[in-house]
């Protein structure tokens, strides 16, 4: 999935190839293309990685490496990310031009997709105006056979003066041409000459100008047309690169500040200005992929993709988009909730029987009590609990998650609320970030990388909070259980508690919403961007590499990261239950200090020390209330969910509780993980402790007033 920078490949680099060069002797590949052309998966394939960069959720911006070894070298593979253009207008693009520019890779391999070659080729066509060495790579030759689309690859190398191969990059041996190939452009067997984009004579004479001009310098592996056109483009951030390239500031010099005046004023008498240059220059671009297609594309099936748009239709409208998205997410929250319950179980007394284990050596060498009850019935004990409690679930969850996105259904999401999130002066990218957020808060906040603005960047990262993880669905189902479900077991019941839990959940989005809009006000004021989102078409999900991949990237890492904080937590929860002061152990003394607030909030003390203690991982909150009200000196487990409700009732328990439970579980301070993860992402405490500020203080003002109404009301 690739959630931090460094786990992206071997090295992951940066938005500035300045930083890594490459070695004299690496023969490195760079690995362009749209995204959704299965360029990750051409990655994988050839470097035996199973990397997953691109522009989703938790996926980077940042460009990884990989190694390919051929029969005849070895390779040092760089997949650059996703773009539709190397005319920079986001990171993304900015990235992937600055490598190809300034990287000095020694090939271009660039992916496609059969399904829509013409649109991919403007890509093709900037890359061979920057590189020599270019091959293109038509993917998805599968889907193109299905929908009846037929290529004629022979023809379109010809046109375009560069090797040209079709691949199905999930089976590798389809990629054997694409290597053969590329060993043979390096060795120079095959002679490559890309073809030269023809502008209208005046553009013509205004590059030839410049062009002449700059042979008399030293301009390393940049090509003199491509670079006199974008000093007549007037790109300042491309130009400063450029000049941070080269050493020296180009138009410092003399004769190229003249020569770029004279071709800018000649342009100018012709009426052609900065803005009207680049918009020729793309729509010859545009015209020159339309003509190579021509000959090239054959499509037996004129309405090849109407199955697709029948479907966008349907999954897209304004109408209907809404109601299955909510369905679809009861679905997998169902799948989810009925799933987990078994495997659980099984876990739970496999890891309980470790503890006995344990609890054996440490008798069979004496130990002390106190050792004992610290390490096995503290922190081992915790680990279990949220292991058991969080692994079934994030197992679940995560590879049915991932299936959304390989189908093509994901984008459609992100589709449906761009509209709502512009009407809060956000981006939509956020929806995306927000739907990982399900799955665990600090995988979503990770996930905002993907948002070019940093004020857009900053709103997803506070609001993030507001969809409930992995960690607080397991309080969030056993209330909804015992209070409003019932004990009674089977689909019925999972089903009734899909509903709720997906009522609860919406109004987790909406108050998403809200405070966006506010904070979008206030705070962190700004006109929403605009981004290219493509609908891909709807594909199979490659189950097999769904579940690999969900498992190791993303369910084990993030159980990692919750383990790690819950194991100390495990020690200093056994510590407060055991260390007395009076007649009372510190969790007893900690519940009736905040019991008089916790009142005000419709909850008792005891439920606020535990989501306090719950801190580090929000899986133990339910087994902090039950071991307070039990008085026992370690987390307990109650097999009977009536049981469970009966220890609750005989504490004071309402629906009232129940209510305000959920949504303070719903609304409150993110887990110290997340909050970590915040404050990596933003490099800020401040902005760390305003994520942390913000749902606390909605949580408590939503159950003082819902407190308050019962009250006058009922």
């Amino acid at each position: 999935m690739g959630l931090t920078n460094s786990s992206t490949g071997l090295k992951a680099l940066d938005s500035n190839p300045q930083t890594k060069r490459k070695k004299s002797d690496d023969i490195v590949i760079a690995l362009a293309g749209n995204p959704n052309v299965g360029k990750s998966t051409v990655f994988n394939g050839l470097t035996g990685m199973n990397q997953h960069t691109g522009n989703w959720p938790g996926k980077t911006v940042a460009s990884a490496d990989g190694i390919c070894v051929t029969e005849n070298n070895r390779y040092v593979l760089v997949d650059i990310p996703g773009t539709y253009s190397l005319m920079a207008h986001s990171v993304e693009e900015e990235v992937a031009r600055n490598y190809l520019c300034f990287g000095e890779p020694d090939a271009v391999i660039v992916v496609c997709d059969a399904t829509c070659l013409e649109r991919n080729l403007n890509l093709v066509l900037q890359t061979i105006e920057i590189s020599k060495n270019v091959i293109v790579c038509v993917n998805l030759m599968d889907e193109a056979k299905r929908k009846k689309i037929k290529i004629n690859l022979n023809l379109l190398s010809k046109k375009l003066g560069v090797p040209v191969i079709s691949t199905v990059a999930h089976k590798k041996s389809s990629l054997k041409t694409l290597t053969d190939t590329l060993d043979k452009v390096i060795s120079k067997e095959i002679v490559v000459s890309p073809l030269k984009i023809e502008y209208p004579e005046i553009i013509e004479s205004a590059i030839k100008n410049i062009q002449q001009c700059l042979m008399g310098y030293n301009l390393k592996n940049l090509d003199s047309r491509w670079l006199s056109l974008k000093l007549l483009d007037d790109d300042q951030s491309l130009i400063k690169e450029v000049n941070n390239y080269l050493g020296f500031d180009l138009l410092k010099e003399k004769d190229i500040k003249k020569a770029v005046n004279e071709s800018k004023e000649y342009l100018n008498k012709n009426n052609i200005n900065a803005d009207k240059l680049k918009d020729m220059v793309v729509s010859i671009i545009v015209k020159t992929s339309e003509d190579i297609c021509n000959g090239v594309i054959t499509y037996e099936k004129k309405n090849y993709s109407s199955v697709d748009r029948n479907f966008d239709k349907i999954l897209t409208s304004k109408y209907i988009g809404y109601p299955i998205m909510l369905l679809m997410l009861m679905v997998i929250f169902w799948l989810t909730i009925t799933g987990a319950n078994y495997p659980s179980a099984i876990l739970s007394d496999f890891l309980f029987w470790i503890q006995d284990r344990l609890t054996d050596i440490f008798m069979y060498f004496n130990a002390p009590d106190w050792l004992h009850g610290a390490l096995v019935l503290g922190v081992y004990r915790v680990l279990t609990w949220v292991v058991s409690v969080m692994l079934p679930p994030m197992a679940i969850f995560f590879p049915l998650f991932t299936l959304l996105e390989d189908s093509g259904y994901l984008p459609r999401v992100a589709y449906n609320l761009d509209k709502p999130f512009k009407c809060c002066s956000a981006c939509g990218k956020q929806s995306l970030t927000m739907c990982m957020g399900f799955g665990c808060n600090a995988a979503g906040v990770v996930g905002c990388r993907i948002i070019d603005s940093p004020r857009e960047r900053l709103l997803a990262i506070l609001t993030n909070n507001f969809v409930p993880c992995n960690g607080r669905f397991p309080t969030i189902i056993t209330i909804l259980t015992m209070f409003f479900v019932g004990s009674s077991v089977g689909i019925k019941s999972s089903l009734l508690s899909s509903i709720l839990l997906t009522l609860v959940i919406l109004l987790g989005i909406l108050t998403t919403f809200a405070v966006t809009k506010i904070l979008s006000r206030t705070i962190l004021k700004g006109v929403p961007s605009s981004y290219t989102l493509e609908l891909p078409p709807y594909r199979k999900p490659q189950v097999g590499k769904v579940i690999i991949r969900s498992i190791f990237d993303r369910t084990l890492f993030v159980l990692g990261r919750a383990a790690a904080v819950a194991a100390p937590a495990g020690l200093v929860i056994w510590l407060m239950a055991n260390i007395t002061v009076g007649e009372a152990n510190l969790l007893t003394h900690v519940s009736e200090f905040l019991d008089p607030f916790a009142k005000i909030m419709g909850l008792d003390g005891v439920i606020l020390m535990a989501f306090i203690l719950g801190f580090p991982a929000n899986e133990i909150v339910i087994p902090i209330i039950i071991m307070t009200y039990l008085a026992k000196g370690t987390i307990v487990g109650i097999e009977s969910v009536s049981e469970m409700k009966e220890i609750f009732l005989q504490n004071g328990w309402t629906w009232l509780t129940a209510v305000n439970t959920i949504i303070f579980s719903l609304m409150h301070w993110p887990c110290s993980t997340t909050l970590i993860t915040i404050k990596k992402e933003t490099g800020s405490f401040k902005w760390a402790a305003l994520s942390a500020v913000i749902p606390t203080v909605l949580g408590i003002t939503f159950c003082i007033i819902i407190t308050a109404i019962a009250k006058i009301f009922i």
